[in-house]
């Protein structure tokens, strides 16, 4: 399989992992504190996006390890920018639709909203998040 497919593969297991996480996240405070569904999404997400780099910096791309600190800060913040704006814009507005105007079970919504959003994560992530880093040459 090539390394896409490898990726892809890691991708989505990690994926499932940060659902469970999103999930858990989600029903606690939206279903157990009541907090407001649009905020414990948006906090839910947030928890799952830093869930999913972790491991995706240490098992999915580990084939393209940071160099630095400073790189591996530079991939968590484009991650989070990436990764979690798709997240966190797609499920917003996905919930929106899907439970505020729909009326769908909160927990299926977001199912959704996370399954629309994890094609354009793995590009983003793939290409750009973990793109291999130029390798480093020593003075001569």
């Amino acid at each position: 399989m090539a390394r896409s497919g490898v990726h892809w593969v890691k991708f989505n297991l990690v994926g499932a992992l940060g659902m469970a996480v999103q999930f858990a996240v989600l029903t606690g405070l939206g279903g157990g504190l009541g907090v407001p569904y649009l905020w414990a999404t948006a906090l839910a997400v947030e928890c799952a996006v830093l869930h999913n780099f972790f491991w995706h910096a240490r098992w999915t791309w580990a084939d393209r390890p940071s160099r630095s600190i400073g790189e591996a800060f530079g991939r968590l913040l484009a991650f989070n920018v990436s990764n979690g704006l798709v997240s966190l814009a797609g499920n917003v507005l996905l919930m929106k639709i899907l439970h505020g105007t729909f009326r769908l079970p909160l927990v299926p919504a977001n199912a959704v909203a996370i399954v629309v959003c994890s094609l354009v994560n793995f590009a983003l992530a793939e290409w750009v998040v973990f793109q291999r880093s130029a390798p480093v040459t020593e003075p001569n």
